[in-house]
């Protein structure tokens, strides 16, 4: 069964000033001649925790540019369970299958720290992407950073010691949401890391009394960012330096917002 989407849509039908309040850099990237016809399409959606983006097998109605919070792409077991395989924030795009002309999700996604997103509806995105070749090239990108997470998640849940991927994990979160705080309780970590709670206790201890971190009330807080980064396994590097590479092919000149 899934969780219900709650969410509060407030919707302008002047456009003129979006570019300025934008954080979604994929939006952000998209040349002038694009952002007229795919702005008008959009509609702002605030996404508190735990909204339900997209269900997994469901049709997908809409498709989110991240604004703020973070996005959890969870792979769903037929005993309920569920493992994080991905993770956006201002950075991406949720509603993939519709750039290669599929209608259903494969995962489920929800909201894990409450934020907001530009909505567009599935059909105004497949009318946009014929005209919006370079809307349809990012979003085929971040197709590939996605799936590059997915596929180091995987390896670092098999490989990898749980204070190893909990680091990785809050270098990411704090990655997408900005400053030195991720909202987030030990049992919600267990579900990301697909570990017990216990684990993540006793990481985020480990963590704790390095003076990496500090936990409280939910809240973990990263107090020395460059010694969590030592701590992290080599995931965490290794997916920024693919897509610094990709960054440096696509745009040899000077790199995409990122």
């Amino acid at each position: 069964m899934s969780l219900p989407l709650k969410s509060t849509v407030s919707v302008s039908g002047d456009h003129s000033g979006l570019n300025n309040k934008l954080q979604n850099l994929i939006l952000l990237s998209l040349p002038a001649k694009e952002r007229d016809p795919v702005f008008k399409s959009l509609e702002f959606v605030d996404l508190p925790t735990p909204s339900v983006l997209h269900e997994a097998g469901e049709p997908i109605k809409f498709a989110y540019f991240i604004e703020s919070g973070l996005a959890s792409v969870l792979t769903i077991m037929l005993d309920g369970k569920s493992v994080e395989v991905g993770l956006a924030g201002k950075e991406g795009f949720i509603g993939l299958p519709l750039i290669v002309g599929l209608s259903t999700s494969a995962t489920r996604v929800i909201m894990q720290v409450g934020g907001s997103a530009q909505r567009i509806n599935t059909r105004d995105l497949l009318k946009l992407l014929p005209t919006c070749p370079v809307l349809g090239k990012r979003l085929s990108r971040y197709s590939l950073d996605l799936g590059t997470q997915a596929a180091h998640v995987a390896a670092c849940n098999r490989l990898h010691e749980v204070e190893e991927r909990l680091a990785r994990w809050l270098l990411m979160s704090q990655d997408r949401l900005g400053g030195d705080i991720v909202p987030l309780t030990q049992e919600f970590l267990a579900h990301m890391l697909g570990t017990r709670r216990a684990s993540v206790t006793v990481a985020a201890g480990i963590l704790q009394k390095a003076g990496l971190i500090t936990y409280n009330r939910g809240h973990v807080t990263i107090e020395n960012r460059g010694r969590l980064e030592d701590a992290a396994c080599e995931c965490y590097e290794a997916m920024k330096k693919q897509s610094m590479k990709w960054d440096q092919e696509a745009n040899p000149l000077g790199t995409l917002p990122r």
